[in-house]
């Protein structure tokens, strides 16, 4: 879309910035709450940080299958809401709260069994796993309250309920910042438990937030909840049908997610100072990157309800301008990245060794913005919202894992690289994937009416 033409349909911005605001200022939220988490257990010392980084990355696999879940069973909400099918949407839910209820459960129990086990798939370091595996026992109650929130966070969004979804964050996330001063240093009455404070707060965090929304979102009767015989009034003709769309996604998400643990699974056996600097770089990251999720998000919305109302036309136009608006803005949003990680010595207690590894990790990752707003607006905004997830499997992951993965692995244990190149080398996949991208998007192959096959 020619820069000239990319601001013309003012009703385009209206529509996406009400919905993606709500969605950015959640997510700056739970990045700035994240940011606070680091930045505590950083008094605690660069040991304490690489310990719940990875303790973090189970859940962050959690985190990364229910989104795939919850985005594909999105795909089919949009749409229905685009024809006003309330009795759709509310079979739609039932079936992925079931999916996500199955999937939290088997992650509780193995963190709960053998957490030691798991960390020390990502790390030797003795005492690293013996600080991980306090945190992920602990923090691990927390996962299927927090399941039944993000369905119903993404369930809002697909029907454009998107303020008690922000409100509720703002509330738990809050509690939990305020627990984690507490419970971290041992303030007034309350005891000094380290790490296992901060996993303790955000189980709290995530039962209040689970009660809140799942309570107020009945007592609105809002179209996503209704009588359970409807929810899960599902048959088995029906859960092929959904698998067939929302599969890909899970796939997806799940495969991606594991090549983001590889990632830190590489840095891990590289050092700690390694794992810790690209842990601050990652947080910190999030604080401008909740931008380009809101865009997305919010664009997804709109695309997939054009869809639903058998407006395509609308929907490839959209497509054009997410397309074209989010790497425009991620090249002036990224650059905020370098006075934020110049003030990083002011606020964390590590070594100057990590401070200058850090330097140069955010400089590449400032450089690499533009891509990977434009790979987000693809996946999540047009792809998704287009039901084409088989095709986003191959678009999102196969260069993650067909070359930078296996660049980086070889700079690490190979050459031996210092962690600046091996980051430059997991880098190298934006770019790739932008131009294949561009490709499908233009082809306009990635448009299907998806509740056309799955209705009745």
């Amino acid at each position: 879309m020619k820069l000239k033409n990319l601001f013309s349909d003012k009703v385009f911005y209206a529509s996406l910035f009400s919905l993606a605001i709500p969605i950015m200022l959640q997510n700056l939220v739970n990045s700035l709450v994240n940011v606070l988490d680091t930045v505590m257990i950083g008094q605690l010392g660069t040991t304490e940080i690489a310990a719940v980084a990875l303790g973090n990355q189970v859940f962050f696999l959690l985190n990364m299958a229910l989104f795939g879940i919850c985005s594909g069973s999105g795909v089919f909400t949009a749409q229905f809401w685009g024809k006003r099918d309330i009795a759709g949407i509310r079979k739609n839910t039932g079936l992925s709260l079931a999916l996500v209820l199955c999937l939290s459960g088997a992650f509780t129990v193995a963190c709960l069994t053998v957490p030691r086990s798991i960390i020390g798939l990502y790390t030797k370091d003795s005492s690293v796993i013996d600080i991980g595996a306090v945190y992920l026992r602990t923090v691990a109650v927390s996962f299927v309250p927090f399941a039944i929130s993000f369905l119903f966070t993404l369930s809002m969004r697909g029907v454009e309920r998107v303020k008690l979804s922000m409100t509720t964050t703002f509330i738990a996330l809050g509690i939990n910042a305020g627990l984690n001063a507490l419970l971290i240093f041992g303030i007034g009455p309350f005891p000094r438990l380290g790490v296992q404070g901060a996993a303790i707060a955000t189980v709290i965090a995530r039962i209040i937030e689970m009660a809140i929304l799942v309570t107020v979102s009945h007592a609105r009767k809002y179209a996503f909840i209704g009588p359970l015989r409807v929810m899960f009034g599902f048959d088995r003709n029906y859960v092929s049908k959904f698998l067939v769309v929302a599969m890909p996604v899970l796939v997806n998400e799940m495969l991606w997610s594991l090549g983001i643990t590889t990632q830190n699974v590489i840095f891990a056996r590289t050092g700690t100072n390694a794992l810790a600097a690209l842990n601050i770089t990652s947080t910190v990251s999030q604080l401008v990157w909740v931008v380009f999720i809101g865009l997305g998000n919010g664009c997804a919305v709109l695309i997939g309800k054009r869809i639903g109302e058998g407006k395509q036309e609308e929907a490839r136009d959209y497509a054009a301008r997410i397309t074209a608006f989010a790497p425009l803005i991620a090249a002036f949003v990224g650059l905020t990245l370098l006075p934020l990680s110049a003030a990083l010595p002011l606020v964390f207690k590590v070594t100057p060794d990590v401070f200058a590894i850090m330097g140069t990790l955010f400089i590449m990752l400032t450089a690499s913005y533009p891509f990977r707003a434009f790979n987000m607006s693809m996946v999540i905004g047009v792809c998704r919202a287009g039901g084409d997830t088989v095709f986003s499997i191959f678009y999102d992951i196969a260069f993650m894992w067909g070359f930078s993965l296996p660049l980086a692995a070889i700079a690490a244990f190979v050459f031996h690289a210092p962690a600046e190149i091996i980051y430059a080398c997991l880098c190298t996949e934006d770019p790739l994937k932008a131009i294949l991208g561009s490709w499908r998007l233009r082809s306009g192959k990635w448009l299907h009416d998806v509740t056309t096959a799955i209705r009745g």
